[in-house]
């Protein structure tokens, strides 16, 4: 019954086995002591040994294996059950009631393991056979109103059991549907972060060298603009490739401070500090947005770039000596700081910070610490 349902139908699946299980338990320790109890037959007590012997095997397969190879002999152990009433007397001591509770709640236990139409057969065979042999010793009996009763038990088990299913299989399909929303929202969302992290490595790269060029910043002659456009287009080409698991911090922040020639650098970092390779690169990219928006806006003399920590926890300070500036007062509409430096930062869980005020210079400070 699993197989074609989710969680919700397994679930119930089990509980069912479980629950047939445990009634069989239950109920056969109860007939065993009423049939026991009330025997006048000699071979009462080997035919309720017996039973309690195979119950023991069918209880263990269903808690530990599938199929239905089992049930079917469980309908057989309990049409010899009924048709012992021949060769024990029980119709004439009076003593088919424990046989007919054994019947009665096995077939109702059926109906919360079996598929509709094995546990019907099952059902009509095992309870048919004993209404047969009820009618067979004693036509008059009301036995007989009770074993046509464990029919009526069985169909109404079935009933509230396919409800329950069919409950559960719709459980599953909205939790289907659910994540299959929740796995759209997950691809769209890192969509929107690639096209966020492109966009702003174009804004650090290329459209700032451009910039820089059209406000006459830098001069066409000029001897740093072929060096840096050329790189501007390497990372931009190397932009979605296979990366490596980690990077060396150092390396990539030296390479972003080697690159800015306006200025005189002042790198200060130890020989060589490992990280995951997505969290190195947001950190240098967020740095080298740092040292641009110097150029482009700090009027400074002098750039420090300083590393400390370890791989566990860093930091990383972009400092100039330059105009300054109040951070508060940068429009909303500027995605350097916004979206280039807090942003990277944020996706990789750490933050930044931003010291300035006119006069004095600026500094951006980076920190991460792993979780």
């Amino acid at each position: 019954m699993s197989s074609t349902g989710g969680e919700s139908v397994a679930l119930l699946s089990r509980y069912g086995r479980r629950f047939a299980a445990t009634v069989r338990i239950v109920i056969l320790g109860l007939v065993a002591v009423i049939g026991v109890a009330r025997t006048t037959g000699e071979y009462v007590v080997p035919t309720v040994a017996l039973v309690g012997a195979w119950s023991a095997v069918y209880v263990w397969w269903l808690l530990h294996r599938t199929g239905l190879w089992a049930t079917a002999v469980d309908v057989a152990v309990m049409v010899l059950v009924s048709l012992s009433i021949f060769w024990t007397d029980a119709a004439a001591d009076n003593n088919v009631g424990w046989i007919r509770l054994l019947v009665s709640f096995t077939c109702l236990a059926y109906q919360c393991y079996t598929p509709l139409v094995y546990g019907m057969v099952a059902t009509a065979v095992a309870a048919g056979t004993l209404l047969a042999v009820v009618m067979i010793n004693d036509p008059a009996s009301d036995v007989v109103n009770a074993a046509i009763w464990v029919l009526a038990i069985a169909a109404l088990s079935r009933t509230a059991w396919t409800l329950v299913m069919r409950g559960a299989r719709t459980a599953d399909r909205l939790a289907l549907a659910a994540e299959r929303i929740r796995k759209a929202q997950r691809v769209a969302a890192a969509v929107r972060a690639d096209e966020r992290e492109m966009v702003n490595a174009l804004h650090d790269t290329a459209a700032t060298t451009l910039l820089m060029v059209a406000n006459g910043q830098v001069q066409a002659c000029d001897a740093w603009l072929m060096p840096r456009a050329r790189r501007d287009l390497d990372m931009l080409h190397a932009y979605g490739e296979p990366v490596p698991a980690e990077a060396d911090l150092v390396q990539l922040l030296r390479a972003e401070a080697e690159a800015v020639t306006q200025l005189r650098v002042r790198f200060a970092a130890p020989q060589r500090l490992p990280v995951p390779y997505r969290t190195g690169r947001a950190i240098a990219d967020a740095a080298r947005e740092a040292m641009n928006n110097v150029v482009r806006h700090a009027a400074a003399q002098q750039l420090q770039v300083r590393l400390t920590g370890d791989s566990q926890r860093l930091r990383v300070d972009v400092v100039d000596d330059g105009c300054g500036f109040t951070p508060e007062r940068v429009p909303a509409t500027r995605r350097g700081l916004r979206d280039c430096v807090r942003g990277r930062l944020a996706a990789v869980g750490g933050a930044a910070r931003v010291d300035s005020r006119p006069g004095v210079g600026t500094t951006v400070s980076l920190e991460w610490h792993s979780e």
